[in-house]
């Protein structure tokens, strides 16, 4: 059965807490605070202009989603468009998941006439890294620096 994407709603909303909550533990051993994890998440869809998510399904099934978040850049007069909270369940990675949730998200960006693709990645994420790199995404030469508040 073939992949499908779609844009998420709220009724995703449990699954994207989930799956956002799963992938904090896993790739930085984080346990993200449930309540604020939910009001993150509900937060994009009560105000649609910080991003939207998509999610992944077969037959039904949900099986990763990822989010698209906006920042402006005067430079080139247009939005990056940032790829966040990917996240594919456990017995559905290396099926071409992410693969189609990056074809949707980069044929959405072209028609919006986006300026660029970006996410970060973790520096030990070799894996996630490759992936990318195979879809045609390279490393910028920033580094990123960030303040807690």
């Amino acid at each position: 059965m073939p992949l499908s994407i779609r844009p998420a709603v709220v009724a995703d909303l449990p699954a994207l807490c989930a799956w956002n909550a799963a992938m904090a533990c896993e790739t930085e051993g984080l346990a993200l605070d449930p309540a604020v994890l939910e009001r993150g998440v509900r937060g994009v869809f009560e105000q649609p202009q910080r991003g939207f998510y998509l999610v992944a399904e077969r037959d039904g099934a949900a099986l990763g989603g990822l989010l698209v978040t906006f920042e402006w850049s005067d430079w080139r007069a247009g939005d990056y468009w940032w790829i966040q909270s990917v996240y594919v369940v456990p017995e559905a990675r290396r099926d071409g998941v992410f693969r189609a949730l990056y074809a949707e998200v980069e044929r959405r960006a072209r028609a919006a006439g986006a300026a660029r693709l970006r996410l970060y990645v973790e520096t030990e994420n070799r894996r996630a890294q490759s992936t990318y790199e195979r879809l045609g995404m390279r490393p910028c030469h920033y580094a990123m620096y960030e303040q807690v508040l």
